[in-house]
């Protein structure tokens, strides 16, 4: 009697433990009209493609004949540009958005997250935006659209910037974050639970420097991912993928390439860019030894030397 009396208490503990850290960690989704004011500041705008309210900043001189169009990677957003976006658009129309399932944009009404849909997604926002030719660069997932709208659509793009690019089959450590989204039932209740101490670790693993992760910087990926249906739209997005099944089409790319890469992505490993380099012709690689997995965001000063040199854009 007595065991059993310790087994039912210890039973009734662990229940208190987790319905507690389930009201600590409990975080429904957020109404977009909720988010705007904060993460949609000037210069952003919305515009209606494919059924949704796409979430965009459009910066720059509007005669460029061949704007910079910039996507960002898993469940990030534009604001992954920011410094890029600074740094270029006094001479250059700097194109920037949140893809379908991330974001203020947030979740395709089709639930289609394939890669083709990605690619068909922005030709049909560059025809919206009136942009005939464009060069466009990506980090992660976006380098991945990237590449595919080169070899898709190549009277289009012009050049073409790969920055710690997505293609190969996976080989590096995925962020906690990531892994979740993909644990079956986990994923489902991740809809209404979410540490933030989860996104702070994520980013950690992404970043170089994980000193450079601060406060603001959590708030920023935690609030969006909070947005209405893109926690779903992620775990449909993994469920989706082609995990590398496209990857022996890298070698189509025809335009000019930059590949960008951090020396301490830990997520898709700098060997990476070797072999981005290796399939398409004429490439150029940079390597900045001291940055993670998104070098744009971590380091926006020092990759951007790179662009303007690639770009020809004086400073």
């Amino acid at each position: 009697m007595q065991t059993g009396k310790r087994i039912l208490v210890v039973l009734l503990l662990v229940l208190v433990a987790v319905c507690a850290g389930v009201a600590l960690t409990w975080a429904p989704d957020r109404p977009v009209s909720e988010l705007q004011a904060r993460w949609a500041q000037p210069p952003s705008s919305f515009i209606k493609i494919m059924g949704m309210e796409v979430h965009y900043r459009d910066e720059g001189p509007r005669d460029d004949p061949e704007p910079i169009v910039l996507l960002h990677g898993t469940s990030s957003s534009l604001h992954t540009w920011d410094g890029w976006a600074a740094g270029l658009s006094g001479k250059r129309r700097v194109i920037r958005f949140d893809l379908p399932g991330f974001g203020l944009t947030g979740p395709d009404p089709a639930g289609d997250y394939t890669m083709q849909h990605y690619v068909d997604f922005v030709d049909v926002m560059m025809t919206a935006l009136g942009v005939t030719r464009y060069v466009v660069g990506g980090n992660s997932l976006g380098g991945e659209i990237a590449w595919e709208c080169a070899i898709a659509n190549p009277a289009r793009v012009r050049k073409l910037i790969l920055v710690d690019a997505a293609g190969y089959v996976p080989a590096g450590s995925m962020p906690i974050g990531f892994r979740v989204a993909q644990w079956p039932g986990i994923n489902k209740i991740s809809k209404y639970v979410l540490p933030r101490s989860m996104i702070e670790t994520s980013l950690k693993q992404v970043y170089g420097d994980p000193s450079k992760v601060t406060p603001e910087l959590v708030d920023r990926y935690y609030e969006l991912t909070l947005r209405e249906g893109n926690r779903a739209a992620v775990s449909a997005r993994f469920a989706q993928s082609n995990k590398g099944s496209d990857e022996k089409k890298i070698s189509k790319v025809a335009v000019p390439t930059l590949i960008i890469w951090g020396g301490q992505d830990r997520l898709i490993p700098p060997a990476t860019a070797e072999m981005f380099h290796n399939d398409i012709p004429g490439s150029w690689v940079v390597m900045f030894d001291q940055l993670g997995h998104v070098p744009q965001e971590e380091g926006p000063s020092q990759t951007l030397d790179a662009v303007r040199q690639f770009l020809k854009i004086t400073p």
